[in-house]
């Protein structure tokens, strides 16, 4: 039953991942309710393991259909490849308690702006050109792709939101671009968990295969339906993050 429920739960993922992120609320809990007595490194590096090669396959397939601005995000790889691998480092010296009370409310501020913007990422018009734009991305990489290696929720969502916001670009172009930054964030995150021992290899590449069936699938959704669609699925993943994200921060207080 656990191999159904993983694969079940990873193409879910993967669907939801490929269209605007956030396949981490379907598949991290679902690992923590079959193995509630595993290592959370070791649920977090199979999750990872699975999910590295959905956001690989939903990056190829909009490299093919959408306009992906390479002279700004193939230095935004290098510099996300390096803030990841911080942060991971990070989170071993310094606690994430902090982060995760507070993020609720900054993904409260990021859904409230993307509601009272009506036309937001509706239009794809780029704000910068050459070296003004890669420097931009460059921030956004090494700024998320920290966040990443040393917190994760809301990754995706963050990385569209601000190509959305400070770079100009559409909600479908902005998840491109999202997409390929994420897998960069996660092949850090992947090696490193695999480095310490922390992926169950049986498991995650069964989930790896449903994550990519559910991965095409998503893409498929978004480049038929557009930026609007995406901005659709992007408004209930953060209003499901924060559901989430609040829960695990003040759910269990007194």
């Amino acid at each position: 039953m656990e191999w159904w429920i993983l694969t079940a739960a990873s193409a879910l993922a993967g669907f939801v991942d490929a269209i605007v992120g956030g396949g981490g609320l379907i598949l991290v809990p679902a690992l923590f309710a079959v193995f509630p007595q595993a290592a959370p490194a070791t649920l977090f590096g199979t999750n990872k393991s699975a999910s590295v090669w959905g956001t690989a396959m939903a990056t190829w397939r909009y490299a093919r259909r959408v306009e992906m601005r390479w002279a700004a995000l193939v230095p935004a790889v290098l510099v996300c490849l390096i803030g990841a691998w911080l942060g991971a480092w990070a989170v071993t010296l310094v606690s994430a308690e902090w982060l995760r009370r507070a993020l609720p409310f900054v993904l409260a501020a990021v859904l409230l702006y993307t509601l009272a913007k009506k036309e937001l990422g509706r239009h794809h018009r780029p704000r910068y050109q050459g070296r003004a734009e890669a420097l931009a991305a460059c921030t956004i990489g090494g700024t998320i792709g920290f966040y990443d290696g040393f917190f994760g929720p809301g990754t995706g969502s963050f990385f569209v939101f601000l190509f959305v916001r400070w770079l100009g670009y559409d909600f479908l172009s902005a998840s491109a671009a999202a997409k390929l930054l994420n897998t960069t964030s996660n092949v850090a995150a992947v090696a490193l968990f695999a480095w310490k021992g922390h992926v169950w290899w049986h498991y995650g590449l069964a989930m790896a295969a449903a994550n990519v069936a559910g991965s095409l699938l998503g893409t498929r959704l978004a480049l038929r339906h557009g930026a609007g669609f995406v901005r659709g699925v992007f408004i209930a993943v953060v209003t499901a993050l924060i559901a989430k994200t609040t829960w695990d921060a003040y759910g269990a207080l007194p």
